[in-house]
């Protein structure tokens, strides 16, 4: 393939400043309790005070918005919540008899707290509150808990109006690793989060990371990505707009295009840096590092080629701009999220179309898909046998347990044999 513009490669001591920032915050904030989370957020929002928003400061916030606005995210509510009720009616409870006398069975239990981060930094991920507390309601998840950060001393009125809408239990004005460490530790008397979701700066997905494993996280996730995949089919002025769309997440967030034409190569690159030049600050600043630091294109020889770089590369957003459309779906396979033909840009899966727009980054794509209800959802098998069973089963599994060099193992089995013996001679 060759390479019209080459990405440079992040540092690594970048990565591990981030790290070891992180574990002395949450070092001290597991340490410090509500004491330095407040301490941090004046330190870094700027905040003081209470922050927590109860539900009558959150309808009041709440009632000052754009009215036209807030329909806006009433419909965008209603597809999220739609499509997360299909993924929900895709899988069920159920039960099966493997042989005589031995149930098996499956049951679908969700967390019983969830953590949602909705990031307020740059800009205000009002669809970031949708995506996330919409899907862990209609996974049924009792307790959900939202962290924002704050802008003067208060969450924005539109912002406000999301969450309500979307239904959390708690809302907790807090950004950045203070708000991840509250939500993980149980401060401000909430119960400790289950599972924490929801997208994040650099800081925000690294304390999720430290943190998994003392409690759940939706996915190891970095900066905004976006991918396209373009033939002699595609408009080089759609293609520009989509790649510095995505840039202007941040500095850090990767736009690349892989193209099997190379005038269309040639032209998108021409174009990109017009785009970003006519956008408002802060976007323009954000979009023209991202684009210098992050941004590559790469011209393929076939659309077989090109399928496989982008297979490479598991981008969160994988946007398709070429001719036979169902070749690429049924072809691709390692993506967050795939947009097909010119006029689904990932613009609208970010905002209001249905699916999540909280998708994997790094690579990640290649081991799992994006936020669901199904993440929110703990899979909990079951089993039950009679003495009938279990005495046929016994010798089968006393020569495995055996083999592997487990005699108390094989003498619990044996146990349960000689009771059916006893028992049916009694």
């Amino acid at each position: 393939m060759e390479y019209l513009k080459r990405a440079l490669a992040v540092p690594e001591s970048d990565l591990r400043s981030v790290a070891s920032t992180v574990e002395a915050l949450l070092g001290s904030i597991k340490s410090g309790g509500q004491d330095r989370v407040l301490e941090l957020a004046t330190k870094f929002d700027g905040f003081e005070g209470d922050p927590r928003l109860g539900a009558a400061a959150l309808q009041a916030l709440a009632s000052s918005a754009s009215p036209e606005l807030c329909r806006d995210i009433d419909a965008a509510h209603a597809r999220i919540q739609r499509f997360a009720r299909a993924q929900l009616a895709s899988i069920r409870d159920f039960e099966v008899e493997l042989e005589p006398g031995l149930i098996a069975g499956q049951r679908l239990v969700p967390v019983a707290t969830a953590g949602c981060y909705i990031p307020g930094g740059r800009y205000a991920h009002i669809a970031s509150a949708l995506m996330s507390i919409t899907t862990a309601r209609v996974a049924g998840v009792p307790r959900v808990i939202a962290c924002t950060p704050p802008r003067d001393g208060a969450i924005d009125p539109v912002m406000a109006y999301a969450i309500a809408k979307a239904g959390a239990d708690e809302v907790l004005m807090l950004g950045g690793v203070q708000a991840i460490g509250a939500m993980a530790y149980g401060i401000f008397g909430s119960a400790p989060a289950d599972l924490l979701v929801g997208p994040g700066n650099a800081y925000v997905s690294e304390a999720k990371r430290q943190l998994f494993g003392g409690v759940g996280i939706d996915m190891f996730a970095g900066p905004t990505e976006i991918l396209v995949v373009a033939d002699h089919t595609a408009d080089p002025e759609l293609v520009a707009q989509d790649l510095v769309s995505q840039a202007e997440h941040g500095p850090d967030s990767p736009a690349w295009l892989v193209a099997t034409d190379r005038e269309v190569a040639s032209a998108v690159l021409e174009r990109v840096p017009a785009h970003i030049a006519r956008l408002p600050s802060p976007s323009r600043e954000a979009a023209e590092r991202a684009w210098r630091t992050r941004g590559e294109i790469v011209v393929a020889a076939t659309r077989e080629e090109a399928a496989a770089a982008a297979d490479d590369y598991a981008p969160e957003h994988l946007e398709v701009m070429a001719a036979d459309l169902e070749w690429w779906r049924a072809r691709l396979r390692n993506y967050g999220s795939l947009f097909l033909g010119p006029e689904t840009t990932v613009s609208f899966g970010d905002k209001c179309t249905g699916p999540n727009h909280i998708l994997p980054t790094r690579g990640a794509a290649r081991y799992t898909g994006g936020l669901s209800v199904h993440k929110f959802l703990k899979k909990l098998t079951y089993q039950q046998m009679t003495s009938a069973a279990a005495a046929r089963l016994a010798p089968e599994a006393a020569r495995i347990c055996r083999a592997e060099g487990m005699e108390a193992h094989a003498r619990a089995v044996d146990a349960r044999a000689q009771a059916s013996i006893t028992k049916g001679s009694s």
